[in-house]
């Protein structure tokens, strides 16, 4: 008797230590890229707050600096879940990919800004963007040098749109450059732009350290209702793992919900991921609330949105046709994921 009590007490202290590993292996782990946007919020915050935890989630996410990179991780096999705009998992799909939009995470993203030069042509040319890329092109010589994504992108998509369909700019007042989302903004601070699709909170933060550059029209305006970034899952995960799958929307609808009722409360953890340590919490959460941007889950919200982006593309000669949206949209894996709400 007293050998057992002896036994007990000595091994009383290992429960924890042997009872740690299998509360770790509950965690379905879960590969996650993503580009650094203020679109993906959500998945920033629920990482950041424990509940991808709590929802038996273990997340590593893994950062791209453009959509191709991060497709091209995507369809290799290394990744289970991707957030990025929808266009490039359309054309994925369009290509053999079994991959599908599992939840729409927002509307928009991104806003046209202005270096002071062509700021002023935007003021004086009451803000028409022919006018204004016109007046430009008079007075210094040279067509306005606009940065952006690389082709494909959906801000770039916007971009063009704006300036051709609902600006009517002349084709010769403008240069457009593709770039890295970090790239363009570290561009547009160094004043070798004339102006630039920032994605936020780099639309927030850039006229905030330089006030003389303008924020001139936002995404929705420039393409409307333009659909942003969505949280899409491989057909290998979904089929192997459709609890843990269902989970991580759940926990994404309710970060979502935080993200756009409690900004103030979801910009630390979105801060940790975007920031860089440098970016003020107070700016990540005014960039939450930016009017680039509105936030939404639905994935059947975004389908008119993305016919027409994905149309547009085909004028813009992303590609030859149109892919197809038949399929891409997992209602059903959305909807059971309500109920781990």
């Amino acid at each position: 008797m007293i050998a057992r009590r002896s036994f007990i007490a000595a091994t009383a202290g290992l429960v924890p230590l042997l009872a740690a590993p299998s509360v770790r292996a509950q965690a379905v782990p879960v590969r996650v890229g993503y580009v650094p946007v203020i679109g993906a919020s959500a998945l920033f915050t629920l990482v950041g707050d424990g509940s991808a935890r709590q929802a038996g989630l273990d997340i590593a996410l893994t950062k791209f600096d453009s959509g191709p990179n991060a497709v091209q991780a995507f369809a290799s096999g290394t990744l289970d879940v991707l957030a990025i705009g929808i266009a490039p998992v359309a054309v994925l799909r369009s290509r053999g990919l079994d991959a599908s939009v599992i939840s729409a995470a927002a509307i928009g993203g991104s806003a046209f800004v202005a270096g002071p030069a062509l700021a002023s042509a935007f003021a004086a040319a009451g803000e028409d963007p022919a006018r204004a890329f016109a007046a430009f092109r008079a007075t210094h010589g040279r067509p306005a040098k606009l940065g952006t994504l690389p082709p494909g992108g959906v801000p770039t998509v916007a971009l063009h749109h704006w300036l051709w369909k609902v600006g009517k700019v002349a084709r010769d007042d403008v240069e457009i450059v593709g770039m890295g989302i970090e790239t363009v903004q570290q561009a547009m601070l160094a004043g070798a732009l004339d102006g630039a699709t920032l994605l936020e909170p780099s639309a927030t933060l850039v006229p905030d350290r330089n006030p003389r550059v303008k924020r001139i029209v936002n995404a929705p305006q420039m393409f409307p209702d333009v659909p942003g970034v969505v949280l899409s899952a491989s057909g290998r995960f979904l089929a192997g793992q459709p609890a843990a799958a269902e989970r991580l929307v759940g926990a994404f609808v309710r970060a979502t919900e935080l993200v756009r009722s409690q900004p103030a409360r979801a910009a630390p953890h979105v801060q940790a991921i975007l920031g860089g340590g440098i970016v003020p919490t107070e700016t990540i959460a005014r960039a939450l609330a930016s009017p680039a941007l509105s936030y939404v889950t639905r994935p059947s919200t975004i389908v008119p949105a993305t016919e027409a982006l994905l149309a547009y593309q085909v004028e813009l000669g992303d590609f030859r046709q149109a892919p197809p949206t038949a399929g891409l949209f997992n209602e059903s894996v959305y909807e059971r994921g309500l109920k781990a709400v």
